[in-house]
């Protein structure tokens, strides 16, 4: 996996494309560890699934077919915890390298076995130049709003049940491997970015199947939510700048009323989709707090 990875962005890097904000078209890289979920396509979907590249990430759209891709630690170095990983893309499109491949690369690194999660999307335009101009197109800036309002967050509002199967679907597979993989099933997480950590939210608040020891929402929807009685420890972090911040605090507030162990890092800036980091920001140390997170509440202790 980690020879695959490192292909991956080898890849990319012969490409002479600029890395900015401008969309390039890309071929689908070679996903060899993929494993197909087979939880069915997506209803009115005429395109098929294609790459593109945007601030020098390689992203996917159209996906109509989902997948777990595993990253296992170093032989040795596991300690049993597993994070399954689900990128961010306003559930158009998904964030692979940024949000993806790189995070379970890193959790490898630290003993976790990491599975990347690609969820099935809204269908897009079938032409790139289509879905650059939907991209590009103007949007009204957001109103800002304070602690206790209702989450003005649009994709809260989006109906979600293709992805929560995928999800649930993706535990089911690591339960069923547990053995064979070495995952504790005691010790099983969820990190996502921002649409990501939306899934992660959502699937925490009604999945029946998904018994989660841990959640991690980066740059996801602030606004508040009824929480379970049982609901899991949360670390969440997001950036003052972030537009999905807006003043809010209501998901903190909620899971704090609720009695549930929650950690909030507001970093003063980052922006939105800064992945593991982006140069110059005080965002770029969420990962070390989040690792230091799992430690000190014993997710990480060999099993």
């Amino acid at each position: 996996m980690k020879k695959l990875f490192i292909a991956i962005l080898t890849c990319l890097a012969f490409n002479a494309i600029a890395q900015d904000g401008t969309i390039y078209p890309l071929e689908a890289p070679k996903e060899p560890n993929a494993i197909p979920l087979n939880t069915g396509s997506v209803k009115d979907q005429p395109a098929p699934e294609t790459w593109f590249r945007q601030w020098g990430d390689p992203m996917a759209r159209n996906i109509s077919q989902a997948t777990l891709t595993p990253f296992f630690p170093e032989k040795g170095k596991a300690n049993g915890a597993a994070v399954i990983v689900a990128p961010g893309g306003g559930y158009r499109w998904l964030s692979m390298g940024n949000e993806g491949w790189e995070v379970a690369e890193a959790l490898a690194k630290k003993g976790i076995t990491a599975f990347v999660l690609k969820y099935r999307l809204f269908p897009t335009p079938e032409k790139l130049d289509d879905f650059t101009a939907w991209m590009n197109r103007p949007r009204p800036a957001p109103q800002k709003t304070d602690s206790t309002a209702k989450n003005t967050n649009p994709m809260a509002q989006m109906d979600l049940s293709n992805q929560l199967t995928d999800a649930e679907a993706a535990y089911a597979m690591i339960i069923k491997n547990a053995a064979a993989w070495g995952v504790d099933t005691q010790r099983i997480g969820m990190i996502g970015f921002s649409a990501g950590a939306g899934l992660t939210m959502h699937a925490t608040l009604n999945s029946k199947t998904m018994k989660l020891a841990f959640i991690g929402p980066i740059y996801g929807g602030m606004g508040p939510v009824k929480v379970p009685a049982n609901a899991p420890p949360m670390f969440n972090a997001i950036a003052s700048d972030d537009f999905l911040f807006n003043s809010q605090f209501g998901v903190i507030e909620s899971w704090f009323k609720a009695g549930r162990p929650v950690e909030f890092h507001l970093y003063q800036n980052g922006g939105h989709g800064f992945g593991l980091g982006n140069p110059n920001r005080t965002s770029n140390k969420w990962f070390d707090a989040f690792m230091h997170w799992l430690e000190v509440n014993k997710f990480l202790g060999a099993k």
